[in-house]
């Protein structure tokens, strides 16, 4: 469903040039002191790379600050830098942040490993569409864990035992992540759902909700376009007329359009599930995913 980039890249050209002195020619290991060290595109993938690694590892993620809207972010000369020094770099991949693949030509560190999760999911486009969002989708984020636990044990096979333990334990929370979708897609398969943004729609989807918003509503709202009256009038009321179960609201990214909607369903009294594309601040990955499961089993009313 992504039909644009979603995060921008600001680099001066004077900070790029400064940059290029520092990465010009590198090859091999990126550093001398045996560090290994993992850059993310966002604090998803550098929170599960720090979960998985643990404390023998460096990771550095490029987007952290939990209220920074995604869609205006700036990826400064100090990323460009990070991204140089890297052994391994996580991108999402999909049009999601194509930031990364810019920096990493700028980087010109032809030894990095580069994991792009959307190329793992294997997930294609269907009618020329396809969410990108892939981290709400457990099974893909299993199949990261294991490729990334083989690019650390390539990078330091002196740690490959404590990375394989880490990440078992690591892929058992998302299986008993799954279990409780399972559980409720048992109980509501078929109810419908409304979204501002297809953030969450693998998981609505895997617990068997039906998403009933308008393709025109979301993919102008995703592609920072404006919602034609008609397709705003059909969003809303799918709220006045009960035919959703829960709205699932993406907090990071607000207008006149999704705060209409908003109000819409507070209204009708349709629970609304608040979701976020980064880690919100005292969170961890599994500890996220099991809130937001938690929350859409609320306001299905579990």
């Amino acid at each position: 469903m992504q039909k644009r980039p979603l995060l921008a890249i600001a680099l001066t050209a004077a900070a790029a040039l400064a940059l290029t002195g520092c990465s010009a020619g590198s090859s091999g290991s990126s550093t001398d002191d045996g560090k290994v060290r993992v850059v993310a595109s966002t604090n998803v993938y550098g929170d599960i790379a720090h979960t998985i690694a643990g404390d023998a590892v460096e990771v550095t993620s490029i987007m952290s600050d939990p209220n920074q809207d995604p869609h205006s972010f700036e990826a400064s000369a100090q990323s460009q830098l990070a991204i140089s020094k890297a052994d391994i770099l996580i991108e999402n991949g999909g049009g999601y942040d194509d930031f990364m693949e810019t920096l990493r030509k700028g980087a010109k560190n032809s030894s990095q490993k580069v994991l792009n999760v959307v190329d793992i999911s294997g997930k294609k486009p269907v009618d020329g569409e396809l969410n990108e969002h892939v981290w709400y989708d457990f099974p893909t984020v299993a199949k990261f864990a294991g490729e990334l636990t083989d690019a650390l044990s390539a990078a330091d096979p002196s740690q490959k035992s404590v990375f394989e333990k880490n990440a078992a334990a690591f892929t058992e929370k998302l299986d008993a992540l799954e279990k409780k979708e399972s559980d409720l897609k048992s109980r509501y398969a078929g109810e419908g759902a409304a979204i501002t943004e297809p953030v969450p729609l693998y998981m609505l989807q895997a617990i068997g909700l039906e998403d009933k918003t308008p393709e025109d509503f979301s993919k102008a709202i995703e592609d920072g376009t404006d919602v034609s009256p008609a397709v705003l009038q059909q969003t809303l009321e799918l709220f006045s007329n009960h035919t959703v179960k829960l709205l699932a609201y993406n907090e990071q990214t607000s207008g006149p359009e999704t705060e209409k909607v908003l109000a819409a369903a507070k209204q009708a009294g349709v629970p609304v599930v608040p979701v976020t594309e980064t880690l919100p601040s005292g969170k961890d990955y599994i500890g996220w995913m099991n809130a937001n499961v938690d929350a859409v089993a609320t306001a299905l009313g579990e």
